[in-house]
């Protein structure tokens, strides 16, 4: 499961390194959240809910609930770069995006490789 804890390691790191600028009102930040109307409940909402996936992610027996929490914050955020912000944000010459999409792909393949454990909670669920 080598593969399983370094997807989940890429994933965390990235979501994580967001949280101080969101939780801090960095710039970039207030500008991206402000752009989508949603300044600054969005920023705190969504930072809250990616504190909770990087937590979910680095603990084993959660770690497809995590991976499943990322793919939702992280869809919007995809979402909100191709309708709204653009790829390109502030000038960052795509970073924020291109990290959005590699914290996509981790957590799909981390979904994957863990997803006995939602099989499991499915299936309690039908009896």
């Amino acid at each position: 499961m080598t593969l399983s804890w370094v997807l989940r390691i890429i994933a965390a790191i990235i979501l994580g390194q967001t949280l101080f600028f969101k939780f801090s009102g960095a710039e970039e930040s207030k500008y991206i959240f402000s752009t989508l109307g949603m300044e600054p409940a969005g920023r705190y909402g969504s930072g809250v809910a990616e504190l909770i996936a990087v937590v979910l992610l680095l603990i084993p027996g959660t770690a497809a609930w995590g991976a499943l929490l990322g793919l939702g914050v992280i869809s919007g955020a995809l979402v909100s770069h191709l309708a709204v912000l653009g790829i390109e944000v502030k000038g960052d010459g795509g970073l924020l995006f291109y990290l959005a999409v590699a914290v996509f792909v981790c957590c799909a393949g981390t979904l994957w490789l863990h997803r006995e454990q939602v099989q499991q909670v499915l299936r309690r669920l039908q009896h």
